[in-house]
């Protein structure tokens, strides 16, 4: 009995120190489990997932306002990335995946069709073949904007300079060389600056020449005033293209009607029709009209002179008194007008009457006669003084 119980409390305090060192064990263990498989979720589990929607959608905004920023954007592009941030995530992630590249598609086509305003012909024919195709990407279209188009408005601004090389004075074709060798830079600066200044260079010199070579008085003093000022190139084309003109047609109106003053009718009345016409009608008459004229009323004195001079021919043919008449009979003479009188007499031959010198017959027969009839008269009147006696 005392044995046992012996037995009983030496066991008991063998396993004591065992049960003490596991018990920390097993209650950490117990502790493990339960924190490893929880009943429920917890407030930070339920969290993580919205920060993230919230962090993507605060980059998706910042991504918008930044598209907005762009020099680029258009007001539909802007108006259209505003509603999309209103609309939420939703609506920004769906403007950010596709909204937006359909509409810079677009903004992009308008861009190229404006170019057509100011277009030379090779850019025109170039925006002609992108629009050909229907498939053209945004790529194309950014390429075509920001390189190819200023790469055909040098081939066009090219062409520009050659053709003023052509037709331009001696400055204008010199500067225009050194453009065309220059860069493209340089050909767009002496179409926008350098072609005025050459071309006022020239134009002075055109106007000396004009000056020169013009004897107008309105013309020429306009000139003078203008040279003597400080024109600009715009000023100097001007005249040139546009003033000279009306300044010569004034001196042309002067110069006409000093030229018909005291003139023939034929000069007169074609002078008159000129200052009555167009400026081209008075160039053309000083040019060739008056002499024209000059000479149609030289004609027409020629022809009157010849008349009289053979008007004096003939009286003086019939006042030597043999001539013959184409009537009927012989007469005493002719006449230039062939004016006959009726016959005189029963002889039935006519009598001339025309002229100074059938006068001269006819006063010559009067004298006669009347000395005839006096020597009558004398002779009778001595006839009777005889038988008185």
């Amino acid at each position: 009995m005392k044995l046992s119980r012996i037995a009983a409390a030496v066991t008991t305090a063998a396993l004591a120190p065992a049960v003490l060192i596991a018990s920390p064990a097993f209650a950490a263990g117990t502790e493990t489990a339960t924190s490893t498989v929880p009943t429920s979720p917890t407030v930070p589990d339920q969290a993580a997932p919205d920060q993230a929607d919230k962090d993507r959608a605060e980059q998706d905004r910042k991504a918008i306002l930044a598209i907005i920023a762009d020099p680029m954007a258009s007001e539909y592009m802007k108006e259209a990335a505003l509603k999309a941030i209103a609309g939420g995530p939703a609506g920004m992630r769906q403007f950010i995946e596709t909204d937006q590249h359909r509409i810079r598609l677009d903004d992009y086509r308008v861009l190229v069709t404006r170019l057509l305003n100011a277009a030379g012909p090779g850019l025109k024919e170039g925006i002609n073949k992108l629009f050909q195709s229907d498939k053209t990407t945004l790529e194309q279209l950014r390429h075509f904007y920001e390189v190819t188009q200023y790469e055909l408005r040098d081939d066009d601004n090219k062409v520009d300079i050659s053709r003023l090389i052509g037709t331009g004075g001696p400055v204008v074709k010199e500067a225009g060389k050194e453009a065309l060798k220059g860069t493209p830079a340089d050909r767009v600066t002496f179409l926008q600056t350098g072609r005025y200044l050459a071309q006022a260079s020239d134009d002075r010199v055109e106007l000396a020449r004009i000056d020169e070579g013009w004897d107008g008085p309105i013309l020429s003093e306009a000139i003078s005033t203008l040279l003597n000022t400080s024109p600009t190139p715009a000023e100097l084309r001007h005249f040139l293209e546009v003033t000279q003109y009306k300044l010569r047609d004034e001196d042309n109106r002067v110069a006409i009607a000093q030229t018909i003053h005291g003139g023939g009718p034929e000069l007169v009345k074609a002078g008159r029709a000129a200052l009555a016409g167009t400026a081209a009608d008075r160039a053309e008459f000083l040019k060739t009209g008056q002499h024209e004229a000059r000479a149609k009323d030289k004609k027409s004195q020629q022809e009157k002179d010849k008349s009289k001079e053979e008007q004096g021919h003939g009286n003086a043919g019939n006042g030597t008194g043999s001539s013959t008449n184409p009537g009927s009979g012989t007469g005493s003479g002719t006449s230039s007008g062939g004016n006959t009188v009726a016959p005189q007499g029963g002889s039935g031959s006519p009598l001339a009457a025309t002229g100074a010198g059938d006068s001269a017959l006819i006063a010559g027969a009067a004298g006669t006669a009347l000395v005839a009839g006096a020597g009558l008269l004398l002779a009778a009147r001595m006839r009777r003084a005889a038988s008185a006696r």
